[in-house]
């Protein structure tokens, strides 16, 4: 039967008092020299979301930093793995198999070079579109089937330079909006965990900075 990923299910306690657990992880590279790139924007959400709800990043876990609390009755794990980018499902998947996440309570947020600047995009599962963090925890779960919320960062002038652009900086008037679209972006993580897929993607998809 497949999962149903737009219906959050209620928040109830299990025998052993245990609640719903919520995965959110954040994708990025490990470094100070990386720590404002576009390549860093999961990282950068997850950080809003840390500062949002009083949470401290500081326990490593599964090669990576994370921090839990409570939304809306539900715990939430907040995550950046540590791996680099294209070894995240190395850390994701032991986080998964450790905290018994569903995988329609995964949400992995990473940055998309195919969306432009200022576009967010949330999906309820589907292939990695080449970004090789997704992939390679598509690969470890073994399977496609998590939400994630990608970021749009936009692609430079032509068609190559790429795997540069990502690792540069976000230029000035970008880093003018950044605020805004992280905030937005933290945001439709949240309305994902306390009402589910279906109501953040029809209030977050599209082109935030244009409204």
């Amino acid at each position: 039967m497949p999962i149903n990923l737009f219906h959050r299910k209620p928040v109830e306690s299990a025998p052993d008092g245990d609640v719903t657990v919520y995965l959110l992880v954040g994708l990025g590279n490990p470094g100070r020299e990386y720590r404002t790139s576009r390549h860093n924007a999961g990282f950068m959400v997850i950080d809003q979301l840390a500062a949002d709800l009083g949470v401290k990043l500081t326990r490593v876990q599964n090669r990576a930093l994370t921090g839990s609390g409570v939304m809306g009755g539900a715990k939430i794990v907040l995550a950046k793995p540590q791996t680099f980018m294209n070894l995240s499902g190395e850390s994701v998947s032991g986080l998964v198999r450790f905290y018994k996440i569903p995988h329609e309570h995964l949400m992995v947020i990473h940055d998309d070079i195919d969306l432009p600047f200022g576009v967010l995009r949330l999906r309820p599962g589907g292939g990695s579109a080449g970004q090789k963090g997704v992939q390679s925890i598509i690969e470890r779960i073994g399977s496609q089937d998590f939400p994630r919320l990608r970021i749009g960062i936009g692609r430079p002038a032509g068609s190559r330079g790429g795997a540069g652009y990502v690792l540069q900086h976000f230029h000035a008037e970008e880093q003018k909006e950044l605020p805004f679209l992280l905030d937005a972006a933290a945001a439709a993580v949240r309305l994902f965990v306390t009402d589910g897929l279906e109501a953040a993607m029809n209030r977050y998809n599209g082109s935030l900075l244009e409204e």
